[in-house]
């Protein structure tokens, strides 16, 4: 099924504060070297019969090229965000702007939520993550603008902060995920809601593999994460893999680069 995506293009991305363990301020990054990989991304999405809509990158706003975290769009309702970090504020704002230009119906939540980062969509189900960025209070929220009910998953590794870090969506019926990122007890439902899962290794994970775009068929995903590849192989999934190394010094995967939009 061909998928519309919403990207930023990484005009102004830099690494200039810390807000992820993944972020170091003081090492170097080359801002062009993310322009081309984004770029490589966005072309990847295209050549697969992909629909990618663009928002305008602002000056000042370094990490709006991670358009997952810029809100949640199903059945042309399109939930906003309340970014954690001061330093991610004015994105919110932006992505709403763009939503109601493009005619969705738009509400912003009263507490923390960071979009696709932590609000995945499984078939009928909202797979909810909180424990360092979205709040538990959000997913009350988000079942009742979004129409679709949420299961709330614990993360608890802060490396992986956002869902989408530690878990991917393969289709409506199955996901990858790293096991070890959730409580116990959300280890359990994820077993019992999805018992053919795909489970990644920790060197998977290490490289934001799981940080991964699936269209049901094609799973485009950072080229590092080869064992994970196999695994999708040989689960009848098609990896594509790319090289968003440069975007991964700031938390960054092909899916924080990518915001489904669901009319």
């Amino acid at each position: 099924m061909t998928r519309r995506y919403l990207m930023c293009r990484p005009t102004h991305f830099a690494v200039t504060y810390r807000i992820n363990p993944w972020m170091d301020p003081s090492a170097p990054y080359d801002n062009a070297l993310a322009v081309r990989q984004w770029e490589t991304l966005r072309k990847t999405f295209l050549d697969l019969g992909h629909t990618v809509e663009l928002i305008d990158p602002l000056p000042g706003l370094p990490d709006m090229v991670f358009a997952a975290n810029g809100g949640t769009i199903i059945d042309g309702r399109a939930l906003g965000v309340q970014f954690r970090d001061a330093e991610r504020a004015d994105e919110a704002p932006a992505y709403a702007a763009w939503f109601r230009e493009s005619g969705f119906e738009v509400a912003m939540p009263k507490h923390t939520n960071e979009g696709e980062g932590d609000i995945l969509l499984a078939g009928d189900l909202l797979l909810a993550g909180t424990g360092f960025r979205t709040s538990h209070a959000s997913h009350a929220e988000t079942q009742e603008f979004l129409r679709r009910p949420v299961v709330t998953l614990q993360l608890v590794d802060p490396a992986y902060y956002h869902l989408d870090t530690a878990l991917c969506v393969l289709d409506e019926t199955n996901i990858a995920y790293l096991p070890s990122a959730f409580s116990p007890g959300s280890q359990s439902v994820l077993r019992q809601l999805f018992p053919n899962a795909i489970i990644a290794t920790p060197e998977d994970a290490a490289v934001l593999g799981l940080n991964a775009v699936s269209d049901g068929r094609n799973v485009v995903l950072p080229v590092q994460a080869t064992h994970l590849a196999e695994e999708l192989r040989r689960g009848g999934y098609h990896p594509i893999g790319v090289d968003v190394s440069e975007l991964r010094k700031a938390g960054g995967g092909p899916k924080c680069c990518t915001l489904e939009v669901r009319p």
